[in-house]
Formats: C-alpha cells, structure tokens, sequence
C-alpha cells in the first residue's frame, strides 16, 4: 500500500479516550488508511513525519468563536490552527452574517465582540455573496479555508433581518404571524444546509454599536416565550442544538434554560449554555453547576455549560471592555463614542459619585468582581504606575477612592492606559474539577473577537498542561487520553460533525506535539496584527515550540509555527454539516 505522507513512531490517541499507544500512520487523498504497531512500508511515500517522543492527536474542536468576520477576508484562520485547532464553530451568541446587511451585522458584532465597526461593515459589504444559509454555505465552500467550519444560525440574525433592527429591539414589539413564521423558515432552511442549530443570546450587558439603536440589548433578548419555544420546536424535532446565554441577573432565567432541555412528552433538547466559570465575584456559584447538569441530565435532558479551562485573564486599553457594561455607570461610559464627550461625563462629579456606589456594591449577579486593588497596570505613559494596580495609585495620591484614582488615568492617559484582571477561573484546584465534569464543555475560547481584550486560543493546550504536569507531579487528576478526548472527539460527537477523531477512515486532521513544551511558555503575552482589520494589533498566543505539525484534510499547513505557503490561497479546510438524525415532532408545542 502507497502512502501520501507516513507518521512514524508517534505516540498515537484517537480521540475516544482509548490508550495511546507508539503507532506508524499512514494517510493517503486526505485520509487515515493504517495505524501500524509495525514500521510501514514508506517506499514511493515523499512525506515521512519523524515523530518519535512526540504525541499524535486529532485535532481540537472550538466550539465557540466569532470568526464571522475574520473568516471573510482572511480563511487561513492562521490563529486557531496553529495550536492544534482543526475545526471551528462559528455563529455563537446569537450572532450571524447571513441574513442582515452589512450595517446591522456592525451594529451586532461592533461592541459586542469588540470587532471595530467600521471592519465589520467593510468585511461583510466586500465579500458577501450569499442572500439564504444554503447560499452561505457555498460562499464559505469557495473560500481558502484553513480549518473546518462548522456553523450555528443567530438568533438576533434572523430576527433583525425579518423585524428590522428598530423593531427587533424594542420591548413593546412582538413579531406578526408572518414574521415568526419568517423566522421559523430561515432556521429551517439553516439546518436543510448543514447548521448545527441556533445560538440564542439573554444576556443583558450584550449592546449593540452604531447610532440607531445604540446601547439597546441584542436582538435574541427581546424574544418572548412563545417564540423561543416555536424556533425551540424545530430544533427539538431535528435533534439539533440550542446554543445559549442566560440572563445572570434573573436566576428564574438561568433555571429556565437549564429546564428547556428537557422533553416531558416531547423530544428532549441538546442545551449548550454559557457558561461553567469559577467567578471571583461569586465563588459559590460554580458549585452549583455540575450537580445542576448531572441533575437535569439525569431527568432525560441533554444540557452542557461550556468552560474555558484556563484563568480568565483579560486586558483592557483604558475604558474598552465587555465586563462594563454590566453596571450603569460603565455602560454610560461606553455607550459615548467620541473621546472629548467621554473625557466630558468622567470630570463629571455626579458621575464619579454613581460610578463609586456602582463599584462598592458587593452583592448580586455580576460577572466582574469590580476590585481596582486587583486590576495591575502594565502600560502607561507615566512609567511611575506600570507595576502597580489602581487602588495603589490611589492609595500613592493621598487616598483617592479606587475608581477615582482610575478615573483621572484615563483622563490623563486616556486609551494609552493598558490594564489587566483575571475575571475566573483563578483556583486551579477547581479548574481540575470542572475539566473532568461530564456536564461541562470544553471550549468558549471566544477566539475572532475581544481582539485587544484577551486570547485564548491555545486553550487546549493549557488544559494539557495542566494534566501532564500533574501526572508529572505524582498527583494525576484525569489521564491525557480523557483529556484528549474532552477537546476532540467528545464535542464532536455531541455536537453532530465529522471531527475530533483519529481512526482508519477518519478524516487526517490532526497535530504533533511536543509534551516537553507543555510549559510556561503557553502563558506569554504576544501581540500580532490583524491585516484585514487595517493592521490592528491583536493578542495572540504563540506556542512554536509545543506544536510541531498541524494537518487538516492530510495536508500540512503549519510546521515549527510557519504556515504553509497554500494557508490562506488554497481550500483546504471544508463545512462540516451537521449529521441529520430527525425525529417525529408533528405540533408546535
């Protein structure tokens, strides 16, 4: 048998948990055709991987990104793939480019995912061909993609395109007969062409950008019952997924959702919800969550929280974060464009005077734990602060309150002001309980967007870190191969796609790493500019040294962290459909 490229000697996982084992692989047109305990036959082969003391595994699912945008003018996706990443998953949060124009797909994707605007309208106007998800589907198909994609429809995306973006964000407004059957027939025609399911949004600190109907909450959660339960339906009868955010500040919505899950007499409904994190602002919650999933599970549910299984640690240039929009005086903030207008309400002393109540309000649903004492400023122009956090620099100007002392920086300084918190996931020992919790996804990198704000797409290989070192330690708390598996071919399975597994007849997606490497360098800051997005630097991760090989359909496209000459000019990567498995649901319930 001839082969296209042979793996020789690598310790081999396929993705199932199974035992690894030193393994020959041998792939031919794309594919996984012998997994040999004996040397194969290399003659005639010109590609032979020497991968000895080096791990083979499939490569890794992220479930949740926003590579809408990027994916357009840049489909190498160079980011993801070059940490192991294979496939993708588009459309989280109730946000999608297939249905609304370009302005709309600004005003949901902007703030929200910290996109810049004017990117995202320029983005989707240059290349949008599509006017239906069939149509996305074929457009994503002409481009030179780098990983898999894999997609969910939004929810704020059918719903803004049918109702209009004024009408679909408006308390009072509940959509006509004929636009709820609009929108039930956009999803339907999404999930005829592949998609995973919906994403949904409830969240209440998600705002949209632009002029129109600036500060307003996406789109999705303005949805009443009877809407959310007919789309519902349809994803019910298709054994398709619900991707959603519950609204923290109402814990019957949490409940709610988590519940949705459920069939009682009807088909029951795969729930993915954001999100199993160990916040510093409410350590009880995360508690909760497991027993919360083992227990709707148990009742004939199929529900999953998503996870990040790393520190929450973000980043922000002066004012420009997500976490402040969750309290009054930070959404006032944001929700001004221009700088002099900003500069303008923080000399304000009514505003200082909200801003401090906002901050020393310790008690209810939040997701930052609002603490300037543990908020390190890494970048300014007055060197005299870098090193130090907010409540310092207060404490070093005669006592200033925290928020004070933060205000005038960004009064001096401005966005100059680069500044870091860890939001969750900070107790390593609980980290190692959720990352073997059956009820809990790995994944939520968030990868494609909050470009300045965080980066999070190594993320698996922070996750075998951290299993390989406590094996190394003597105080083993999962085995590699379950790990493995958590990244790959459990999401996969559950989500429906042809991924995540190593196996004869499997697709030749996978990635050679170098366990040696599984260290502190995972960790480093970097930064990398984004050419479609006019140069802006992002952050980024950079692991050259741990990944030694990535292949995505057979073919290699990163080595020793170079990407291939074809990355970015040549499909390689496909749209990995949604397996179809339906189900008799004949009654809108």
């Amino acid at each position: 048998m001839s082969y296209d490229t042979v793996i020789r000697r690598g310790r081999w996982f396929d993705g199932t948990g199974a035992p690894s084992h030193v393994r020959d692989i041998g792939i031919r047109d794309g594919r996984i055709v012998e997994i040999s305990a004996e040397p194969l036959d290399t003659e005639g082969c010109t590609d032979v991987v020497d991968a000895s003391d080096l791990w083979v595994l499939p490569g890794m699912v992220d479930i949740h990104t926003h590579y809408d945008i990027e994916v357009l003018g840049g489909p190498g996706l160079s980011e993801s793939l070059r940490h192991g990443v294979t496939t993708v998953l588009l459309g989280s949060c109730s946000l999608s480019t297939i249905h609304v124009d370009a302005d709309v797909a600004g005003d949901l994707f902007g703030r929200v995912e910290a996109i810049p605007r004017q990117h995202v309208i320029s983005g989707v106007e240059q290349h949008k061909t599509w006017g239906n998800a069939g149509e996305y589907v074929e457009a994503l198909e002409s481009l030179a993609l780098g990983p898999n994609i894999a997609a969910f429809i939004g929810h704020s995306d059918i719903r803004a395109a049918t109702m209009g973006l004024d009408r679909a964000t408006r308390d009072d407004v509940t959509p006509t007969a004929v636009e709820q059957l609009r929108m039930e027939r956009l999803l339907t025609e999404a999930l005829d062409a592949g998609f995973l399911g919906l994403s949904s949004q409830q969240l209440l600190f998600d705002k949209l950008d632009g002029d129109v109907c600036r500060s307003r909450t996406l789109p999705s959660t303005y949805a009443k019952r009877r809407e959310l339960r007919r789309l519902n339906a349809i994803l019910r009868k298709r054994s398709r997924v619900l991707q959603s955010g519950p609204d923290i500040s109402r814990p019957l919505n949490v409940l709610s959702q988590v519940l949705t899950s459920l069939g009682l007499g009807r088909p029951k409904l795969k729930t993915s919800l954001l999100s199993a994190a160990d916040i510093k602002a409410r350590p009880e919650v995360i508690h909760a969550m497991g027993p919360i999933a083992r227990a709707v599970n148990r009742l004939g549910a199929d529900f999953r929280w998503q996870h990040l299984p790393v520190p929450f640690e973000v980043y922000a240039d002066g004012m420009e974060l997500a976490v402040f929009e969750e309290f009054g005086s930070g959404a006032a903030a944001l929700h001004l464009q221009g700088e002099i207008d900003r500069n303008e309400l923080m000399r304000d002393e009514n505003y200082r005077r909200a801003f401090r109540k906002d901050y020393d309000k310790k008690y209810g649903p939040r997701v930052w734990h609002r603490d300037f004492f543990d908020a390190e400023i890494v970048e300014c122009p007055d060197s005299a602060v870098v090193g130090k956090t907010f409540g310092q620099v207060g404490l070093d100007r005669g006592g200033l309150h925290p928020v004070d002392a933060y205000l005038d920086l960004l009064l001096e300084h401005g966005t100059k002001v680069r500044w870091r918190t860890t939001i969750s996931n900070h107790r390593p020992e609980l980290l190692k309980k959720l990352a073997k919790d059956a009820g809990i996804q790995i994944g939520f990198s968030d990868a494609g967007a909050h470009l300045r704000s965080m980066a999070f797409y190594n993320f698996g290989l922070r996750l075998l870190r951290h299993v390989h070192s406590a094996a190394e330690a003597g105080e083993p708390f999962m085995t590699v191969e379950h790990a493995v598996h958590r990244l790959t071919g459990e999401l996969a399975d559950w989500y429906g796609i042809d991924a995540g597994h190593l196996r004869v007849g499997d697709r030749a997606d996978l990635f050679l790493l170098d366990p040696e490497y599984l260290d502190a360098s995972l960790e480093d800051y970097r930064e990398a500019e984004v050419e479609q997005f006019g140069g802006l630097s992002r952050m980024v991760n950079r692991n050259d040294n741990t990944v030694r090989t990535v292949m995505v359909n057979g073919e290699t496209v990163f080595t020793g962290g170079r990407p291939a000459n074809e990355l970015g000019h040549k499909r390689i990567g496909r749209f990995l459909p949604a397996r179809t498995t339906e189900t008799r649901y004949e009654s809108v319930r």
